[in-house]
């Protein structure tokens, strides 16, 4: 039988802007975290490269704020992108003081201490990493610092459903508890979701799987206004081998020296952008796709092998094993490499403070649009985006939470009128026919004819699967897919809506820069209303 958990705070999402939330709420507060899938299924437990701050005298946060305005493509917001900026040099050091074993530099060129990278976009060495696994051991560090905290309860293999509001207050959310395959009622004075991205709405992602966009869809059913869904950040160098699934190779290894190459050793970067291979990812990753295109071919290849064996095995030792798993010894040998849907520039919209529209509700992370990335990330901008506005959002929390509220009742989750389904098939048929169009008609290169296509099939699907979640028990597979036609179709409206190109989004029918378009894509559920879960109180 379902069961009623009640707390001060419940977040939703155990990555890293989860955990450093929870860690930054005061210890008065009784919290749990609703963890859908292990540590290892987190998509910042894969995150290579590292955590872009300021440390160094030749660098500054103006620089640091510019570099960003580039390459976001004139869609960020400039006060966000310098609180952002500003915010990072104490990220680290909170960091530091947590354990988190960054890379030193043993050259001791470093004021600061540490080993530094550049990564594409930025104009200065400003990236500190933890080799090239900074997200295994961001993610085990703040792992380690939650389990020490008595107040903070750990709901493992917990599937959110829907967020439960009164009038335009968040008061809880359903989850599901798969080991006990049963739907619990979770009431709240506050929510955060932490829930990640939607790069697994397309066939090829980095991503691991649990990437579902299920804070989106949960917010957009729930009211909450989305934001420049479609900039959608393609990786330009996935290892491309039909055994590797999803690896990202770390565009720290093009920081380093890494090379583009065609199968035939002749280099193209140059031929597209002055900055070569440093170019923001946007720009490599067409450059990758019109090449792959042109020729015909199935990848191209990224070569480091001109630096030292040493160098390879100092510097990328998870790649480097990784690699000699499918017998690429990267130190001899270029990486064949393939672009690859990577991470959600827009999301829920949220403020300073990580406010969503509804009250007591919060988003941080990859799940919200801050105005910090505009129309393109810039590389490892992403995991300070998650420290500083998971410390803001927990600040906000700690002086706005009302203790002595009454805590709603709420009401169980029925399932009187469903039946266990015996059409699974539907499910796993519907999952790969998303995914598949999303690739071909939404991807790197987009039409207003292909944009069209997806959104025809977008609402047929969705008619099918509430259909299906209306009838049968659910699952998490079924929910996940829920999550994924809702954030589809609002990749298409949004890619529908921008009649330009710029950034992440580029479309053959408008191939230039419009200025007329210069202001976030924002869709309102009131125009287009799918009603969220209500529950009466």
């Amino acid at each position: 039988m379902s069961q009623q958990f009640d707390f001060d705070v419940i977040i939703i999402g155990s990555g890293a802007a989860g955990l450093s939330a929870a860690l930054h709420l005061p210890t008065t507060l009784d919290v749990a975290l609703l963890a859908k899938a292990p540590h290892e299924e987190q998509s910042s437990y894969w995150a290579q490269g590292g955590i872009s701050a300021v440390l160094e005298p030749d660098d500054s946060i103006e620089q640091h704020t510019r570099d960003t305005l580039e390459a976001g493509a004139g869609l960020c917001d400039p006060a966000v992108v310098e609180f952002v900026a500003r915010n990072g040099r104490e990220c680290i050091e909170w960091l530091a003081d947590l354990g988190m074993p960054f890379s030193r530099d043993r050259q001791e060129v470093s004021r600061s201490g540490y080993h530094l990278t550049r990564e594409g976009g930025h104009s200065r060495r400003r990236v500190v990493h933890a080799a090239d696994a900074t997200g295994k051991a961001l993610q085990q560090t703040l792992e380690a610092h939650v389990g020490e905290r008595d107040n903070v309860r750990v709901f493992d293999q917990h599937v959110a459903i829907d967020l439960i509001r009164n009038e335009r207050r968040c008061v809880g959310l359903y989850a599901l508890n798969l080991d006990k395959q049963r739907v619990d009622a979770f009431g709240a004075r506050q929510v955060i979701l932490a829930t990640g991205g939607a790069s697994k709405v397309y066939l090829y992602t980095s991503n691991p799987d649990g990437s579902t966009g299920d804070g989106i869809a949960m917010a957009w059913r729930a009211g909450c206004r989305v934001a420049n869904m479609e900039f959608n950040q393609f990786h330009p160098t996935c290892l491309y081998h039909p055994e590797a699934k999803s690896f990202l190779i770390s565009e720290a290894v093009r920081g380093e020296g890494g090379r583009l190459l065609l199968p035939n050793g002749e280099r193209f970067m140059p031929r597209f952008d002055e900055r070569a291979e440093l170019a923001p990812r946007d720009i490599v990753a067409r450059a990758i796709d019109h090449e792959m295109k042109r020729i015909g071919s199935d990848c191209v290849y990224l070569d480091i092998s001109h630096k030292s064996r040493a160098f390879i095995k100092a510097h990328f030792p998870t790649i480097f094993k990784r690699c000699l798993e499918f017998d690429i010894d990267m130190t001899r040998q270029p990486i064949p490499v393939v672009p690859a849907a990577h991470y959600t520039c827009g999301g829920v919209v949220v403020d300073l403070d990580g406010h969503t529209d509804l009250a007591n509700l919060y988003a941080v992370g990859e799940v919200a649009c801050t105005g910090l990335h505009g129309a393109n990330r810039m590389a490892s901008n992403s995991l300070l985006e998650c420290l500083v506005f998971s410390r803001a959002a927990a600040r906000s929390i700690a002086a706005e939470i009302e203790l002595d509220a009454a805590r709603p009742r709420l009401a169980r989750w029925d399932e009187s009128q469903v039946t266990d389904s015996d059409e699974d098939i539907v499910v796993s048929h519907n999952w790969d026919e998303l995914r598949r169009f999303m690739w071909d008609y939404v991807g790197i290169v987009r039409t207003d004819k292909r944009l069209a296509r997806a959104l025809h099939r977008s609402e047929l699907l969705k008619s099918e699967i509430n259909e299906y979640y209306g009838n049968y028990k659910v699952s998490a597979d079924l929910l996940e897919l829920r999550n994924l036609v809702v954030v589809a179709e609002l990749i298409i409206r949004s890619a529908l809506a921008r009649r330009e190109s710029r950034g992440l989004h580029f479309t053959l029918d408008y191939p230039e820069r419009d200025d007329r378009f210069l202001a976030p894509t924002l869709l309102d559920p009131r125009d287009r209303v799918e009603p969220a879960k209500l529950v009466s109180i």
